[in-house]
């Protein structure tokens, strides 16, 4: 799997900043609008798109906290530079990363803090929201052309895309921590942004070892 994430990420590097629309002279205002809340004018779907940029790496990090703890580096800078590039900073954590179907590490407060029910509640409420912001007022239309001509739009669709289809590789581990790798429920989680949400909501606690509990 090393040799696919590699090769991946390469290839969105190269794709990206290679093949992609080209940028826009307005793209680095955007953003800053985009980022400070100013979206009047900005077609809701480009609003929704960015800020489920930001909430995809909190998906990332509810799993991360306790598959980084398993690793023999730390998880926290992936997930971190994730809310700024990220699949960009993701893929390389896959391509490091060990298989970890046991949790063996420490519960300590910021893993009880990602596993909280309330966490996962806060995270999906802020996803559903701006998701019904974008397909309640976006225009498809506008969104496709901006697509086609804008780097910026290009690269961050198929970011998003990304996310989605990297999310199920870390479930199948997370899937053997909580002993539901037999159970046929846990096959809707693989469903794109929604699926990752109900799973954050509906998965049971962590199975620990003798050295967790310790």
């Amino acid at each position: 799997m090393r040799i696919f994430f590699t090769v991946l990420w390469l290839g969105l590097i190269v794709y990206s900043f290679g093949f992609a629309p080209p940028d826009q002279p307005q793209t680095l205002t955007l953003i800053q609008r985009l980022a400070t809340g100013d979206w009047q004018g900005i077609n809701p779907l480009i609003v929704s798109l960015f800020n489920l940029m930001g909430v995809w790496p909190l998906i990332y990090t509810a799993l991360l906290v306790v598959d980084g703890q398993e690793q023999r580096f730390p998880a926290w800078p992936f997930a971190a530079f994730s809310f700024a590039v990220g699949a960009f900073a993701l893929l390389p954590y896959f391509i490091l990363r060990q298989p970890a179907p046991i949790f063996s590490g420490e519960l300590n407060r910021g893993v009880r803090l990602w596993e909280s029910r309330l966490t996962a509640i806060a995270i999906s409420l802020l996803a559903m929201g701006f998701l019904g912001y974008g397909l309640v007022g976006g225009d498809w239309q506008d969104f496709w052309q901006q697509w086609q001509t804008s780097r910026f739009i290009h690269v961050m669709t198929l970011d998003f895309g990304l996310l989605s289809l990297l999310f199920p590789f870390l479930l199948i581990d997370d899937w053997q921590r909580r002993g539901i790798e037999k159970s046929l429920w846990r096959w809707w989680s693989l469903f794109p942004l929604l699926g990752a949400l109900g799973y954050l909501l509906l998965r049971p606690p962590l199975i620990l070892s003798k050295k967790s509990v310790a």
